[in-house]
């Protein structure tokens, strides 16, 4: 089965988030092919999640897991660790004061 490209699925999903008036934001544009994808998403409180997604080895699904979550400033130094093993990482912010990300939702798998 073909797999979607990166930038394909980063510009979808920041198309799905402006439906719902989510602001997001690519802070690190990595491989358009086959780079990695990290989602932060801010709280607006001082407070971040970051999100990776994940693929079960047994069930073959894949699924977005929480990387980290606490104050800002230590989700972006994991961010930063990061991007440092990976310089084809993409990383995208995501601003909701409720906590919205969407990465639950069906198709963003």
């Amino acid at each position: 089965m073909a797999r979607l490209t990166t930038r394909f699925w980063v510009d979808a999903y920041l198309a799905r988030l402006r439906v719902f008036d989510i602001p997001a934001f690519v802070v690190t544009h990595g491989d358009d092919t086959g780079g990695a994808v990290l989602v932060k998403l801010a709280t607006l409180d001082g407070k971040a999640a970051l999100f990776q997604r994940s693929f079960d080895l047994m069930s073959g699904a894949r699924r977005w897991v929480e990387l980290c979550s606490g104050p800002e400033h230590e989700v972006d130094e994991t961010i930063s660790r990061q991007r440092g093993f990976d310089p084809d990482l993409w990383v995208i912010e995501v601003e909701d004061r409720q906590g919205r990300h969407l990465l639950d939702q069906d198709g963003l798998v």
